[in-house]
């Protein structure tokens, strides 16, 4: 994760929250230092037992919605600094990009900022 220029006033640790498919996974912590870098993989599992036409599947994962927080562990809950948020077919799925690089092994999503990250 990237965010030029910015240093974080604070120095407790980072990780990513991530939501996806209904279920609920979180990286490693980090160092508080920019760039991020998260080296590991997160698992998300499900079967739609009822499905048999993809275009049912591509229908039930746009209406679920996938979720990444960028949290720093600040006491006494931790305090989500970013988020980014899209339907789940499109995050798992995405357009092809005019970048350069590995497909599925590199993606560029632009997190919104929240409040608490100054």
């Amino acid at each position: 994760i990237t965010c030029p220029g910015v240093q974080l006033k604070d120095k407790q640790e980072l990780y990513l929250n991530v939501f996806v498919l209904g279920q609920h996974n979180k990286t490693e912590c980090v160092p508080a230092v920019f760039p991020l870098f998260f080296q590991e993989k997160l698992v998300f599992g499900k079967e739609f037992a009822n499905v048999v036409d993809p275009g049912d599947l591509v229908k039930l994962l746009e209406f679920d919605t996938a979720v990444l927080e960028l949290i720093q562990l600040i006491p006494p809950v931790g305090r989500v600094l970013a988020t980014y948020e899209e339907n789940t077919r499109d995050f798992l799925f995405p357009d092809p990009k005019l970048t350069h690089g590995r497909r599925g092994l590199e993606r560029e999503i632009l997190m919104k900022r929240s409040p608490n990250f100054t």
